[in-house]
């Protein structure tokens, strides 16, 4: 899905639940801000979200310098006060963000904290401090100035878990400033990507079924997977839940069952077990 600025992740599954008749989940929330790829998987394909929380995902990000917040975006309280940059400051910068870095996530965020998420922690005043996390930066390249002044536009490759509202008031301190992220497109997400997204405008058309699933990517296509090829009383064992020896290298396999995609195997010391059932 292509999911428009202005709505939680939530009310687009939502949507998909309720025209597929099918439970639905999506591979990486964004925020309400935020627009872009957002991967929705129909029934057992939902069981996907692991596969995809280390993948690599690219956003468009504005960052407008000389304001900060609450919630390190333009939807929190402002306070204004601090330098405008250049943007060829910030490009100096952002190559010292490349690699894997420290990150405090925003206290507006579903973090976890003793049971209770992060934003609602912030949003009932309590005073508590998140942990910084291991993230990685690929790479970020400045676009350019937006329109508004003080608001530039920045290219950013990076791996799952990352968050971009931090990376603007990280940048931002880096040149001595302050900085929120005013707004943000997410082009790719691993496999997926914005060129063969579908915009949420076309679902609230209620289309049947039927018209849905012309749109509907083949779990094993998103998966970069070999097969495990499986014939016989091997076959019938690996079904029946039986360790079985192979020769394949360890890691995962794409499995199918009568010639039909079934899901995911491990293969680890010569031995194959199913792990995920998928379809």
């Amino acid at each position: 899905m292509d999911k428009p600025s202005g709505i939680t992740s939530g009310t687009v599954v939502n949507k998909c639940k309720w025209l597929t008749g099918t439970p639905c989940g999506h591979m990486g929330t964004l925020d309400p801000l935020a627009s872009g790829v957002l991967p929705v998987g129909i029934g057992n394909a939902a069981r996907l979200f692991d596969y995809f929380l280390e993948k690599e995902k690219e956003y468009i990000a504005e960052f407008t310098f000389g304001v900060t917040s609450d919630t390190l975006d333009s939807t929190g309280m402002l306070t204004y006060g601090g330098d405008i940059p250049t943007a060829e400051e910030i490009a100096g910068v952002l190559p010292t963000f490349f690699g894997d870095i420290m990150q405090v996530p925003p206290k507006y965020s579903a973090k976890n904290v003793n049971g209770q998420r992060g934003y609602d922690l912030a949003r009932a005043g309590v005073d508590f401090e998140l942990p910084a996390k291991k993230v990685r930066i690929f790479g970020m390249e400045m676009l350019g100035e937006a329109e508004e002044k003080g608001t530039f536009r920045i290219k950013i490759n990076c791996g799952g878990g990352t968050y971009i509202r931090s990376l603007a008031r990280d940048i931002a301190q880096k040149l001595g400033t302050n900085a929120v992220m005013s707004a943000l497109r997410r082009t790719k997400s691993g496999f997926f990507e914005i060129g063969q997204a579908i915009p949420f405008s076309l679902l609230e058309k209620d289309l049947p079924v039927e018209e849905l699933e012309k749109y509907v990517i083949p779990t094993e296509t998103t998966l970069p997977y070999p097969t495990l090829g499986l014939t016989g009383k091997k076959e019938e064992r690996f079904f029946n839940g039986v360790l079985i020896d192979v020769d394949e290298p360890d890691g995962l396999y794409k499995i199918y069952k009568e010639d039909i995609f079934y899901g995911l195997a491990e293969v680890k010391g010569g031995k194959a077990k199913a792990k995920t059932k998928l379809c």
